[in-house]
């Protein structure tokens, strides 16, 4: 048969594709924007006839009827490797459990721990040599396809068509549904005055030629805009986003400097708007290539001027880092702030970047009331996640300035990060630090 004719006969309906799933069957499905909407959005529907089934997923964008409704939990179990909104409100149903990670690691370490049955991901429309796309993700999907009993790819003619390990023939998929929706975006978040500070601070620490990692939100993107004056960096990233494509259009990314695919711009992901997902359509420029290679740290630390910029939630005094975690309670994921932190700085002129705001409004009694708290603490909070550890922060980065950590003593980084604390909260810094010890 011609590839058209093995297309034809892989082709089923979301009903007979759901048919495939049974009692006790761990599913893996792909990633955020990747995620198969209808076969997810529908997945609740067999709940009268299957039990234990466990689904995988990593950041969804949307609150399935399976894992957001708690009479179907004896039926569905969710996993994810970073938690979403819809995750979180879900947790405590108690039908969510986080599987703790670094991105690199993710695919490898769990499929030592249980075999996939059923992959379920997306993909652009197939070429006229039988090769499909998986789009927008390749951080895990690949791994799980070449390790799963069953592989069932939704066809949207609206995802776009990405090079690298994303690409996948038609005899590789077991089963294909065609669906029509549009690509799930996200809205790029304004920056804030805050922001608008910091990006500027971090923007002076890079230097031109440099290889960048940013991810998203308001201080990332603060960042994309400072560095518009920049000149010949690269992008080597977890997660590829809109304002990676406001600096190439700008000019500013020309990665004639990197390392490692020159000229190129690599990551495991993309996720944004439809100006992002414009921008990567058939774009060979772009390669979305396994998260076991973009995030290793031995690979990172190739990349020449390797500058790695992440954020966190708070930070205690000798550096430690809680960027997943509200106290016990799971935020969102590790993700690749490890991987690509500890990379930097085994890049030849790399740096390792944390950045944040000085302070949180956090509620303190029902009827809604806050109170301003420091998030340069002495201690982190009880049951807090450190996401990164303190041998691994180069620079610390607030409204109030930059804290430089490399090779410092406790000593001096108490000092140094106390002089970048909000103003109201030195001095019983200082005063707790003593009374700790903390030197």
């Amino acid at each position: 048969m011609n590839t058209k004719e093995i297309y034809k006969s892989k082709l089923i309906t979301i009903e007979e594709a759901l048919s495939k799933i049974k009692t006790g069957d761990n599913i893996v499905s792909a990633l955020s924007a990747a995620e198969p909407r209808e076969i997810l959005s529908k997945l609740h529907t067999i709940a009268h006839r299957v039990k234990d089934v466990n689904v995988v997923t990593c950041l969804p964008l949307a609150e399935y009827e399976y894992f957001s409704n708690p009479k179907y939990k004896d039926s569905f179990f969710m996993e994810g490797w970073f938690y979403s909104p819809e995750m979180r409100k879900a947790h405590k149903n108690g039908n969510v459990s986080f599987i703790p990670n670094h991105l690199h690691f993710a695919a490898s370490k769990r499929l030592v721990h249980r075999k996939t049955n059923i992959f379920l991901g997306t993909a652009s429309t197939m070429d006229k040599h039988g090769f499909l796309s998986l789009s927008l993700s390749a951080t895990y999907e690949r791994e799980m396809i070449e390790n799963a009993d069953i592989v069932i790819l939704e066809v949207n003619p609206n995802m776009p068509r990405t090079f690298g390990d994303t690409i996948i023939h038609i005899s590789e998929v077991d089963f294909v549904v065609e669906v029509d929706y549009k690509v799930p975006e996200i809205p790029i978040l304004k920056p804030s005055e805050k922001d608008r500070i910091i990006g500027k601070y971090i923007a002076d620490l890079v230097e031109d030629g440099s290889t960048i990692q940013l991810g998203i939100g308001g201080i990332p993107n603060a960042v994309a805009a400072e560095l518009m004056n920049k000149k010949d960096l690269g992008i080597h990233t977890e997660m590829f986003t809109d304002g990676m494509v406001d600096l190439y259009e700008a000019g500013v990314i020309t990665g004639k400097k990197k390392t490692l695919l020159s000229g190129k711009m690599v990551a495991a992901f993309a996720l944004g708007t439809k100006k992002l997902y414009n921008f990567i359509d058939d774009n060979p420029q772009v390669n979305i290539i396994k998260g076991s290679w973009v995030n290793d740290p031995y690979i990172i630390g190739q990349n020449y001027k390797m500058v790695s910029i992440n954020t966190t939630l708070e930070i205690d005094l000798t550096g430690q880092c809680c960027s997943e975690s509200i106290g016990h309670i799971q935020f969102s994921g590790t993700g690749g702030q490890a991987d690509t932190a500890i990379g930097a700085q085994n890049s030849k002129g790399g740096k390792s970047i944390i950045a944040l705001h000085s302070t949180a409004k956090v509620k303190v009694s029902n009827d809604n009331e806050r109170k301003e708290i420091s998030k340069i603490v002495t201690r982190l909070t009880r049951g807090a996640v450190v996401s990164l550890s303190r041998n691994d922060v180069d620079f610390v980065v607030t409204e109030y300035g930059v804290a430089a950590l490399r090779g410092t003593s406790i000593r001096d980084r108490v000092k140094r990060l106390i002089d970048i604390a909000h103003p109201d909260f030195r001095d019983s810094l200082r005063e707790e630090a003593k009374e700790l010890m903390i030197w």
